[in-house]
């Protein structure tokens, strides 16, 4: 299929999943609603659907430009309204004189209990808001379970989707030059580190490439692939320049500012 020449071979087992649930929804004409999906995995669903007559697709995550998503895949006749996503929106609370929770820290606390990964969607932070989205088949169980984020206690409630605070992101465009496209040439020269301490990263798992750990310095990069460095922040490649005359490809990148 031409689609596969547009993905990574590590995508594939995704797309055959996708091809699954457009074939079901188009031959059983009933909808079908995916965990929540990273942008990759939503730029996959949206290829893979395409402009079927049949079967169509609507993404959702709670606010606008959420970065974590839910796939609804419909049949032509029926609607996506925005309840059929199911979702739920959630507060914490907790003593803030005493101690300071990140995203990490939420993250980590919602994994210890055992919930997947799809299975809740964006977390923010800011000084006075800590709200999460998660599906509302698992509302019931994190409402009884999540008491507590490392030593801190929790005390969580839900609240309207109307609600949910969103903030948008800050990018700051840069340029560097590269001797190649490997993930740990790339990184060096975006996070202005020696290449000798990149391969560490990688290898010990801190380093996402489209929301997925990678392992693999020699991976290649392409534009608009976004790379994460854990304690580093994250950064995207915006663009690729002609080469040098010593042979030196000059990129365009962001990097998300703190």
């Amino acid at each position: 299929m031409e689609i596969y020449q547009h993905f990574r071979k590590e995508e594939l087992p995704f797309i055959q999943q996708v091809e699954d649930w457009k074939s079901h929804v188009g031959t059983m004409y009933e909808a079908k609603l995916s965990g929540f999906l990273d942008p990759r995995e939503r730029e996959i669903v949206t290829a893979v659907v395409g402009a079927d007559e049949t079967v169509h697709v609507a993404f959702f995550g709670g606010v606008p430009g959420a970065e974590r998503q839910r796939a609804l895949l419909y049949p032509f006749y029926e609607d996506a309204e925005e309840g059929r996503f199911q979702l739920e929106l959630f507060g914490v609370d907790y003593a803030r004189k005493f101690a300071e929770i990140h995203h990490r820290d939420l993250l980590g606390a919602l994994t210890s209990l055992g919930v997947k990964r799809e299975l809740f969607g964006d977390i923010t932070v800011t000084k006075d808001v800590l709200q999460f989205i998660c599906a509302k088949e698992i509302a019931d169980f994190i409402l009884l379970n999540l008491t507590k984020a490392g030593n801190t206690s929790l005390n969580i409630h839900p609240i309207p989707l109307s609600e949910a605070v969103r903030v948008e992101e800050e990018w700051q465009e840069d340029t560097g030059f590269v001797s190649s496209l490997r993930l740990d040439v790339v990184i060096a020269a975006i996070y202005r580190l020696p290449r000798s301490k990149v391969k560490p990263y990688i290898e010990r798992e801190r380093v996402k490439l489209n929301w997925k750990t990678t392992t693999q310095p020699a991976t290649f990069v392409e534009e608009g692939d976004v790379i994460s460095v854990r304690g580093k922040g994250r950064s995207t490649l915006i663009a690729l320049e002609e080469r040098s005359r010593k042979g030196r490809v000059r990129i365009i990148f962001g990097r998300k500012k703190d």
